[in-house]
């Protein structure tokens, strides 16, 4: 299986279950991996998955929706990129929440949710 990543997008946006996390927003880190058979792929970009088009649909979902959970963010987002992207076999998604509000020193906090096409 060969795969495509967009890695690292990153969105202000106003995720979490806190009153503050509502109204100030936070940054949060978004990873795709986008699985799809290209090894005979013609040089047309009509027969791959357009990752313009992909970035575009991740930043909407992250900037137009406000979720309690970034494990349900992440499976918005991959459940909308199966269903927009026909060519896509199987869809890795990582939200990381790097300013999550916790009482200690760490460097990440993600969900990934991992998706095949039925």
């Amino acid at each position: 299986m060969s795969r495509v990543v967009l890695e690292g997008l990153e969105f202000h946006a106003r995720h979490g279950v806190y009153d503050t996390e509502a109204v100030l927003g936070a940054r949060f880190v978004v990873d795709a991996e986008l699985h799809y058979a290209f090894a005979n792929l013609p040089d047309a970009l009509d027969a791959a998955v357009n990752y313009a088009e992909v970035y575009a649909s991740i930043a909407a979902e992250v900037t137009g929706e406000r979720y309690q959970l970034i494990e349900v963010l992440a499976g918005r987002l991959a459940r909308r990129l199966l269903a927009e992207q026909p060519r896509l076999e199987r869809v890795t998604v990582r939200v990381h929440k790097p300013f999550a509000p916790l009482p200690g020193v760490f460097r990440d906090v993600y969900a990934e949710l991992t998706l095949d096409r039925p």
